[in-house]
C-alpha cells in the first residue's frame, strides 16, 4: 500500500488540536459498528456484468492524496443540502462540471441500483480527498480535464509496487501503474470498473462524467447500502485501504452534507499550499503541507512506516528598498512561479473516429471506410502514427489490390482511412482490426458484412403457352431478373414446382426437373448470367393431365409463377 502524508492540517486552523477536534467531532457521527479498521473484506466481490475487481485491492491502488480538512464552521444547517445555497464559503463550493457529473452519476446508479442508495456528496468528498475536484474544475465542456491528473509511479519505492497493465493506455507509463484521472483509477481498475458517463462512446478515466459514474459503480458494488454507516464505511475503504483516508473522507462527506453550492469550473478551491492543485504530471497527495509543521508519517496496514515528505526550503530573505523584487511603495512583488516541465506526449490508444456500418453486397466494394484516429496521453490527438488495417475471418473480402492488411500513417489531425475494402463472393460476416503498428495497444475492431446479390423483379421472357404432353418435356422456360431497373448478374434463383393452395408447398406430383444423377427433384437452384437471365431446360412432364404451377424466386424477394401444362397422350 501507497504512503500516506498524514497532513491533519486545515484551512483556518491555527494548531494541530484544533483540527484533531475537527476530526473527532465530525468521525462521532458515524453510526454504530462503522469499521475503523481496514480489512482484506472491504473490497468490492465484483464489478459490473460479473467483472471482477483488479488485483491491487484498491480503486485507486491507495495512491496518496489530501488531507486538508474542511472549516469548522458548517456552510449551513443540518440538512439543508436538498435546495442548495446559491452562495456559501469558498470551501463549499463545487466546480459546475464536477458538481453535474456526481449528481447523474447519483442519478442514474438510482434507476440501476436503487437499493445503494448512493448519495452524491460521497462522490464529492472522494473527487475532494483524491484530486481537490478536478484541480478546481478545470474541464473542459465535455468534463475532461485540460491535461491529466497523474498519480505517483506506484513503484514499491513509498508506495504500492504494480507494475504496468494498460502499456502506458491511459497513465503513459507502460513500466509502472499510476492512479488517472480526478477519481484516481489505477489503470487495472479502470479496465473493469470503467464507465462511458457523458454517452460519447468513450470510457475515459480522465473525464469526470465517466470517473463519477465509475466511482459510484466501484462503491455500490456486491449488495451495499450506503445509506447504513457500517457498508458507507466499507466502500470508501475498499477505495484506499486506510483509516486515515477514510476518516478524511468522512469530514468532507459531513461538511459536504450540511450544504454546499455551485461554481464556475476553474474556480474552486485548491488544497493548502498550491497555487494551481495538482500538478499537470502528478495526482493526488504529492504536495506538502503548511512548511512549518512536520507532520508524522501514517503506517501502512502492513506496518511499514510511510516516508515523510520532504520540507521546504526556507523562504528567501525579504529584498531590500533598492532591490527589483520590490514593487510600488516598497511592496515585495511576488515571486514568479516556475513552470514544472510539461511530459511529451506518447500514443495512448488508437480510437474509433466515426466509421459507419461495414456493408457491402457481394462483389461490390464497401462504400464506408474504417477511419481511426491515434490519440496521446494527453488525450490529444497524434500525427505520424503508423497504424495497420488487418481483415480477419472467413472471408474473401480485402483491400485494393487484393490485400488483406494494409499501414497507412496517421496524418496531421492524428486520423488515417483505411484503403477501400471489396467484398468478395462468399457472404457472411467478418472483421476489420485497426492497430498501433509494433505496439501492444488494443485494438479497435469493427464488424462488417457481406450479403448476396439481390434481385427486386423477375420476369418470364416469352409469351407462348408452355404446353407438353405427359411424358416428354416442356419447352426452355427462360426469365430475366432486375434490380433497381438493371440487370442483375449472378443473382441466386430458387425454381420450385409448387401446389396450388393459399398456401404453396412443394409439389410432389406433375412436372419435375433432375439432379445432376438424373434423379426427380422439384426444386432446382439457378444463377443468372451477367444479363440477368436464366433458362431451365428439361422439364418433365409427368402425372395426369392438368395445369401445375413453376414459380421463381430471387435472393432479394422477388418471385414469378408461371403456369405449366399436362395433356393426356393420343389414343
Amino acid at each position: 500500500m501507497a504512503a500516506q502524508f498524514g497532513r491533519r492540517l486545515r484551512r483556518g486552523a491555527t494548531t494541530a488540536a484544533v483540527a484533531a477536534a475537527a476530526v473527532a467531532a465530525l468521525s462521532a457521527s458515524q453510526g454504530p459498528g462503522s469499521p475503523l479498521v481496514a480489512s482484506d473484506s472491504d473490497q468490492p466481490a465484483a464489478g459490473p456484468a460479473g467483472s471482477t475487481p483488479s488485483g491491487d485491492g484498491a480503486a485507486s491502488g491507495n495512491s496518496p492524496y489530501f488531507t486538508d480538512l474542511p472549516p469548522l464552521n458548517t456552510p449551513n444547517k443540518p440538512g439543508s443540502s436538498v435546495n442548495l445555497p446559491v452562495t456559501g464559503s469558498a470551501e463549499s463550493g463545487i466546480p459546475a462540471s464536477v458538481l453535474a457529473a456526481y449528481k447523474k452519476a447519483q442519478q442514474t446508479i438510482a434507476g440501476t441500483d436503487a437499493a445503494c442508495r448512493l448519495p452524491w456528496q460521497l462522490l464529492a468528498a472522494i473527487g475532494k480527498v483524491e484530486s481537490g475536484q478536478a484541480r478546481g474544475g478545470r474541464v473542459d465542456a465535455q468534463g475532461t480535464t485540460f491535461s491529466p491528473i497523474l498519480g505517483p509511479a506506484l513503484n514499491g519505492q513509498g508506495f504500492a509496487l504494480i507494475k504496468d497493465t494498460d502499456n502506458g493506455a491511459y497513465d503513459g507509463d507502460a513500466t509502472h501503474d499510476r492512479a488517472v484521472g480526478p477519481m484516481q483509477f489505477i489503470p487495472s481498475t479502470w479496465a473493469t470498473w470503467g464507465q462511458d458517463g457523458n454517452a460519447d462512446g468513450r470510457k475515459d478515466p480522465n473525464n469526470i462524467y465517466d470517473a463519477a459514474l465509475a466511482a459510484g459503480r466501484y462503491l455500490c458494488a456486491g449488495s451495499r447500502d450506503l445509506g447504513l454507516a457500517a457498508d458507507l464505511d466499507r466502500a470508501v475503504l475498499s477505495y484506499n485501504h486506510s483509516d486515515e483516508y477514510l476518516r478524511t473522507v468522512r469530514t468532507w462527506f459531513e461538511y459536504y452534507n450540511h450544504g454546499t453550492h455551485e461554481v464556475p469550473d476553474g474556480t474552486g478551491v485548491l488544497p493548502a499550499e498550491s497555487s494551481t492543485g495538482t500538478r499537470p504530471d502528478t495526482g493526488s497527495g504529492t504536495h506538502g503541507s503548511n512548511p512549518s509543521s512536520s507532520p508524522s508519517p501514517s503506517p501502512s496496514p502492513s506496518g511499514t512506516p510511510a516516508p515523510t515528505p520532504t520540507p521546504k526550503p526556507p523562504s528567501k530573505p525579504t529584498p531590500g528598498p533598492s532591490d527589483p523584487g520590490k514593487g510600488p511603495g516598497g511592496t515585495t512583488k511576488p515571486a514568479t512561479p516556475t513552470p514544472e516541465p510539461t511530459p511529451s506526449p506518447v500514443l495512448a490508444a488508437v480510437r474509433d473516429a466515426g466509421t459507419g456500418e461495414l456493408s457491402a453486397t457481394a462483389g461490390d466494394a464497401f462504400a464506408e471506410r474504417v477511419k481511426v484516429r491515434a490519440q496521446s496521453n494527453f488525450g490529444k490527438p497524434l500525427a505520424k502514427v503508423s497504424v495497420t488495417f488487418t481483415v480477419t475471418g472467413d472471408t474473401d473480402a480485402a483491400f485494393d489490390g487484393g490485400k488483406r492488411t494494409a499501414t497507412v500513417v496517421t496524418g496531421a489531425d492524428g486520423t488515417v482511412t483505411a484503403p477501400v475494402l471489396k467484398a468478395g463472393e462468399k457472404t457472411g460476416a467478418f472483421t476489420v482490426r485497426a492497430t498501433a503498428t509494433g505496439t501492444a495497444l488494443p485494438a479497435v475492431t469493427y464488424a462488417a458484412t457481406v450479403t448476396a446479390r439481390q434481385a427486386d423483379a423477375i420476369a418470364r421472357t416469352g409469351t407462348a403457352e408452355l404446353t407438353a404432353v405427359a411424358g416428354q418435356t416442356f419447352a426452355d422456360v427462360t426469365a430475366a431478373a432486375t434490380y433497381k431497373g438493371a440487370a442483375a448478374g449472378r443473382v441466386t434463383v430458387t425454381a420450385t414446382m409448387i401446389t396450388d393452395d393459399e398456401k404453396p408447398a412443394e409439389n410432389d406430383k406433375g412436372p419435375y426437373f433432375t439432379d445432376d444423377a438424373g434423379n426427380p427433384v422439384r426444386t432446382l437452384v439457378l444463377i443468372t448470367d451477367a444479363d440477368g437471365k436464366v433458362t431451365l431446360s428439361h422439364i418433365y412432364a409427368d402425372g395426369a393431365a392438368g395445369t401445375y404451377k413453376l414459380r421463381l424466386s430471387t435472393e432479394g424477394g422477388a418471385t414469378v409463377v408461371i403456369g405449366l401444362t399436362v395433356e393426356a397422350p393420343a389414343a
